[in-house]
């Protein structure tokens, strides 16, 4: 495909910027290649599908077996997705995970997230990785990095506060910048507690054994509302995404 000339692509921006969010929405749906696949317009192997969400095989695999989960709504980032809709995928990604585990005889899973262009994001589409690992496999080798305890308490206090800013909690005094009028000069006394006969520990109920064959479409859970966009957050703190904050991940 030859590349744009300087005039059009300064006629492709003036477009854009003139276009409403649901053009611009519907622009970026036509050039996902993911919502393709999700309308059959692409081929792809297919692992399962129901209402909400399509699990198909990576084409350029971190390990055999790696499993995408894409919902069928265009959404470009996690924050855009309405909670039923997270619950559900990741309930999906449990069975996934599950199937792995078995059918592929590995030792373990990766549920992995790009959630914007720094953190490896690579389409305009959420979509959650399931990759099979196995012991020495090295796929997602990070070096160790301790941080000192004035630097993590930092960067606890920063996000600490902001949660409590989109909660609508007021932020506390932390306990060390407390006046010492209002330290306690000792502990508080510590009821006594009538002593107690021993009892025997019973043993834990043994899991249901399951098959490869249980996870099924049929069997995984959906959530109660018929659609994710009937839904709202309820306990999560969310933020609104425009278009410009998803369009500047990309950049």
């Amino acid at each position: 495909m030859p590349e744009m000339t300087e005039e059009q692509r300064k006629a492709l921006e003036e477009k854009i910027k003139n276009m409403s969010p649901e053009q611009l929405a519907e622009l970026q749906k036509q050039q996902c290649i993911f919502c393709q696949i999700i309308s059959k317009k692409i081929p792809s192997k297919i692992i399962h599908e129901d209402e909400h969400s399509l699990s198909i095989l990576d084409i350029n695999p971190a390990a055999k077996g790696h499993i995408l989960i894409l919902p069928k709504i265009h959404y470009a980032i996690m924050p855009q997705l309405p909670d039923p809709l997270i619950g559900h995928l990741f309930i999906i990604a449990q069975q996934m995970s599950q199937l792995q585990l078995r059918s592929l005889k590995v030792s373990g899973t990766n549920i992995f997230i790009a959630n914007g262009l720094a953190a490896g994001q690579r389409a305009q589409h959420f979509l959650i990785h399931v990759i099979p690992r196995k012991e020495g496999d090295n796929l997602l080798g990070a070096e160790e990095k301790l941080l000192d305890k004035t630097y993590q308490q930092n960067i606890a206090q920063a996000i600490q506060g902001r949660l409590n800013e989109l909660l609508g909690i007021p932020n506390q005094t932390p306990q060390e910048s407390l006046p010492e009028s209002l330290e306690l000069s000792s502990p508080p006394p510590t009821p006594s507690i009538p002593a107690q006969p021993e009892q025997p520990l019973s043993s834990p109920s043994p899991l249901p054994q399951t098959s490869a064959q249980s996870i099924s479409p049929k069997k995984i859970k959906k959530p109660k509302e018929s659609s994710p966009e009937e839904s709202e957050p309820s306990t999560r703190p969310k933020e609104s995404v425009s278009l410009d904050d998803i369009a500047n991940l990309f950049k």
